[in-house]
């Protein structure tokens, strides 16, 4: 018996509506990068993009646990020496583009390389409740139902 190796041409890609409001951020981003590689599905091949394509609406709305709104710290680089700078997540879902916090969440779950690139790209995040992909009939995912700790009230 041979192992099967999906091809990209015969992988089927599906298009899932998500709702962050009140989501926990940390289980969101697993769900999702999880969703992105394709893993959840029997055909699942490494090096081949067998994900689902994923919309998330209300990012503006996910939640932290605990208090790491307010004390965790999201660092960054600019390139110059002495050049680094920190945000919590309360500043970035305050600021203009509150879907990065669930971006770079996502991001970060994923191995780097040329397939994480290709898998980013089939993630689209948007702060409010409209998207433009209505036309792909997106088959809506409640999250908050497969598990208790998915959602904080």
């Amino acid at each position: 018996m041979s192992t099967y190796v999906a091809k990209p041409a015969t992988v089927e890609k599906k298009w899932v509506l998500i709702d962050a409001e009140g989501l926990v951020v940390g289980r969101l981003a697993a769900l999702i990068a999880t969703r992105l590689k394709g893993k959840h599905k029997a055909i699942y091949t490494p090096h081949v993009d067998c994900g689902d394509n994923i919309v998330v609406i209300n990012a503006e709305k996910v939640v932290f646990t605990g208090a790491k709104r307010e004390d965790k710290v999201y660092y960054k680089h600019t390139g110059y020496p002495g050049g680094i700078k920190e945000r919590t997540p309360r500043q970035i879902l305050d600021s203009k583009h509150p879907e990065r916090i669930v971006e770079k969440a996502v991001e970060r779950m994923l191995a780097r390389g040329p397939l994480h690139r290709q898998i980013m790209r089939n993630l689209r995040v948007y702060k409010g409740s409209e998207h433009p992909h209505t036309a792909q009939n997106p088959e809506k995912l409640d999250v908050a139902k497969l598990n208790r700790k998915n959602v904080r009230v």
